[in-house]
């Protein structure tokens, strides 16, 4: 079973919807115990650093996340559910992330042909080998396309977590994966059949 911890940022159904088509058993919920009970928890969102930081900690939920990463349940975060596990971010000064990896977000730098918010599908290139993408970066000769919707980027601290980029105006750090912690800027839900196998090979990690 995977949870999707609900703290009222929106994109949460089509995550659902599109774990429902795999064939897993998705709950929407902000309940300690079963986030603890379950396979794997996703964080989801659309939405601002510093509101989205106020809801989890509202709803207790910083403090469960953590225990989530403590107690090795793989653990997924989504576009700002990306940018919630750093330190900090630009959208949102004086707002501590809840820190589970170090890195911080920043605003997509303006130039010319760079519109802002980053809405559209772009190519990934992978770095470091990342188990989300097995298969998907071995495939000869075909790039990876997936569907962005953000106007704030990653830059991690340790380059050696990050298992796919984006260019748009600047390197993005659009995947991340350490130990039981996994990430993903771009929103793999929307993303066709690549996005799809994403989540696949995120549903058979144990």
């Amino acid at each position: 079973m995977t949870a999707i911890i609900d703290y009222d940022a929106g994109n949460i159904k089509s995550v659902e919807k599109a774990l429902i088509y795999l064939g897993e058993r998705a709950v929407i919920t902000r309940d300690r115990d079963v986030i603890l009970r379950a396979d794997r928890v996703i964080l989801p969102g659309v939405g601002a650093f510093g509101d989205a930081m106020e809801k989890l900690h509202f709803y207790g939920l910083a403090d469960v996340i953590g225990e989530v990463a403590r107690r090795q349940i793989p653990f997924l975060g989504i576009c700002l559910g990306l940018q919630l596990m750093f330190e900090r971010s630009e959208e949102s000064p004086g707002v501590k992330g809840l820190g589970l990896l170090k890195g911080e977000i920043l605003r997509i730098p303006e130039g010319q042909g760079i519109k802002i918010p980053h809405i559209g599908w772009n190519s990934l290139r992978f770095p470091n080998q990342g188990r989300l993408f097995r298969k998907i970066q071995e495939e000869d000769n075909k790039e990876a396309y997936v569907y962005f919707v953000h106007s704030y980027y990653l830059k991690a601290k340790e380059e050696d977590i990050v298992t796919a980029v984006t260019e748009y105006g600047t390197i993005i750090h659009a995947a991340v994966e350490k130990g039981n912690l996994f990430a993903c800027q771009f929103h793999p839900e929307k993303s066709s059949q690549t996005g799809l196998k994403i989540l696949r090979n995120f549903i058979a990690i144990s």
